[in-house]
């Protein structure tokens, strides 16, 4: 028994020593190139600087720059509440759009290969250069003039809403509904990498499992719930993290260009600081909050 009990901890430890050369690069490159900036910007955040002949000058102001920030900026706090509630929205919408594609992708069907290369088309699209490209595409933007003046105007979804408000059930909630709708393709090219790691989490669940479950009267729809819903419970966590920061850091994320706009064209180094650490608290709090209610309901197993 104790023989056993050294094995496993030899087993624990290995495996943990795994996972930190894993992320050893990324320790070794935040350390390196990233500690240095964040502090510099901390300090920053909390100064007026001014720039001189080569060098920069911060003078210690405390806080104003986050008081402007909160109460003095016209559009701060608009843009950073209208970002974080569009990102909770888009991000629960991603994962359950990625979720339900890695269901349908794990079936067995003819064709599976190519489909889920279809479907891992997104993690390319996504990608800088062919972003920017479809973003500055002049065949894309005529094709989109075109299908608008052939539609005259006229949207399904825009339709729709119309009847229900006219019914007197057009509530927020529906517009969120719509609003995902309308954006169905930006959710897609942003569920990419989170398909692919569902479908690697719904490939290891033994078929054995499912098979018991047959037996004893599971319908499907049980199934889903208390085998492959808990077998994948981890990597959920995983994944609403990883489409939180990356939503986050969009290139159409409004909080983003306000700052930029602030840093770069103004030259306000320690206003455009202290936005930007109060938008990367928030964040981290909120990745903070969510993961911690996630990871009481997440199920881990050997």
């Amino acid at each position: 028994m104790k023989k056993q009990k050294n094995k496993l901890a030899g087993l624990q430890k290995r495996k943990a020593l795994s996972g930190y050369l894993f992320i050893a690069p990324f320790i070794v490159g935040f350390l390196t190139f990233m500690v240095q900036p964040f502090c510099r910007s901390l300090y920053m955040s909390f100064c007026e600087v001014e720039l001189a002949a080569g060098k920069i000058d911060p003078i210690w102001k405390g806080i104003a720059n986050y008081h402007q920030a909160f109460r003095i900026d016209p559009e701060f706090t608009r843009l950073l509440w209208e970002e974080i509630s569009r990102m909770v929205l888009y991000s629960i919408a991603i994962m359950v759009f990625s979720f339900f594609v890695a269901l349908i992708l794990n079936q067995k069907f003819k064709g599976r290969a190519f489909v889920r290369a279809i479907f891992f088309l997104p993690v390319i699209l996504s990608s800088g250069v062919i972003l920017g490209l479809e973003s500055e595409n002049s065949v894309m933007d005529a094709m989109n003039v075109a299908i608008e003046e052939t539609a005259q105007g006229i949207s399904i979804t825009g339709a729709l809403e119309q009847i229900l408000r006219t019914a007197g059930v057009g509530t927020r909630a529906y517009e969120f509904v719509f609003e995902v709708i309308d954006n169905i393709y930006d959710i897609a090219i942003a569920s990419g990498i989170q398909i692919i790691i569902f479908l690697s989490g719904l490939q290891t669940i033994s078929s054995s499992m499912y098979e018991a479950a047959d037996i004893e009267g599971c319908t499907k729809w049980e199934s889903l719930w208390k085998i492959t819903f808990p077998m994948i419970s981890s990597l959920l966590l995983v994944n609403w993290v990883y489409t939180v920061i990356d939503f986050s850091m969009r290139s159409d994320n409004e909080v983003i260009e306000k700052i930029d706009k602030i840093t770069v064209e103004s030259q306000n180094y320690g206003f455009g600081s202290a936005m930007s650490w109060i938008y990367f608290v928030i964040i981290m709090a909120i990745v903070g909050v969510s993961s911690l209610i996630i990871s009481r309901r997440v199920y881990y197993y050997d």
